[in-house]
């Protein structure tokens, strides 16, 4: 096939917010396929939280993006050649492509997805990393159980919005925190969620207090700073609390602040971990036919919010760290 490929590569590690300036708009001709090989046509690129950190330099969970990569990146996409035994032409396949038009990759590197009634974009949302983050955080980790009281940050968010969901299908009341009436009307009103919290319009405090008079058994935390230090107040005896992320801190890599209600740990009897998602994806096939099942029942709301254009990259990952999404944050190629 003789196409070009456009990709954006990592320029420059960000000290703050990430913009335009930190990657390179590439343009280069795809390579000849090899044996075992296929081509595949991005459709959708996942934009996620996570993606900041990759940017960053230093020890992590998995190594930093180098300057010069194509900047790392989840996608679902159509094989359109294929020098592989397992993979056709036509077949849709999800994966770590990057932020590129095409990809040229070992057909072992994708996984082939029902292209059915589930759109193709669930399979970066409910039904990818941040689904499979939402399900083994809250029941591996946070191991709810029912009656308890599970508050969620970030509640409107690709994760927080799927942790809320489970918690409610395990039997738990749930309280979300979100930024604004409209994502807070949203994940009551539609995704059945038994409280909100408008951290943007609310002190945090008092309405944990309002909502949650018995205390926090679990709290999913998506956003570190000053919500983790307020739901920290209000834990409950043997409370667990679940690491996911920390969005509000992201831009500030270097001057991170911690929690100061930590000693709530101690006497509460309560628990604080941290885990990362790829630790469980030897068990994603059991989370994706549960959560695909919930899906099919109606009791699983899965949505996108889907931005068009590849050049607009730069400029839709920071409306992730702006909080104007709604749902899984996903740029169609």
């Amino acid at each position: 096939m003789d196409a070009v490929n456009h990709q954006f590569r990592l320029a420059a590690r960000p000290d703050g917010m990430v913009g335009p300036e930190h990657f390179d708009y590439v343009e280069e001709p795809l390579p000849e396929l090899t044996d075992g090989q296929v081509l595949v046509k991005t459709a959708y690129i996942s934009l996620d939280p996570a993606m900041r950190g990759w940017m960053a330099e230093g020890r992590s969970y998995i190594p930093p993006v180098q300057i010069g990569e194509v900047m790392r990146a989840g996608t679902v996409g159509e094989v359109l050649e294929s020098k592989g035994q397992k993979l056709a032409v036509g077949d849709q396949v999800t994966g770590w492509l990057g932020v590129q038009e095409y990809a040229v990759c070992d057909e072992n590197a994708v996984f082939k997805v029902d292209a059915g009634e589930i759109p193709l974009t669930t399979y970066l949302g409910a039904l990818g990393m941040p689904g499979l983050t939402a399900y083994f955080g809250l029941l591996d980790v946070g191991a709810p159980k029912e009656g308890e009281t599970v508050v969620v940050s970030g509640a409107a968010g690709a994760v927080g919005s799927v942790v809320g969901q489970i918690a409610k299908i395990k039997g738990c009341r749930v309280v979300g925190i979100a930024g604004g009436p409209e994502k807070c009307a949203w994940i009551v009103e539609e995704l059945g969620f038994d409280a909100a919290i408008d951290y943007k319009g609310e002190d945090v405090g008092e309405a944990l207090r309002k909502h949650c008079p018995e205390g926090v058994d679990v709290y999913f935390d998506n956003v570190g700073g000053d919500i983790l230090d307020a739901a920290l107040a209000r834990l409950a005896r043997g409370a667990r609390v679940v690491i996911c992320g920390a969005i509000s801190q992201y831009n500030k890599m270097t001057s991170m602040s911690g929690p100061s209600n930590y000693m709530s740990l101690l006497v509460n009897r309560a628990r604080m971990e941290g885990f990362v998602v790829i630790d469980y994806m030897g068990r994603a096939p059991e989370a994706v036919g549960e959560m695909a099942g919930w899906i099919a029942e109606g009791k699983l709301v899965a949505r996108e919010d889907v931005v068009e254009g590849f050049e607009s990259f730069p400029h839709a990952l920071q409306k992730l760290f702006r909080g104007e999404n709604v749902g899984k944050l996903v740029l169609k190629v």
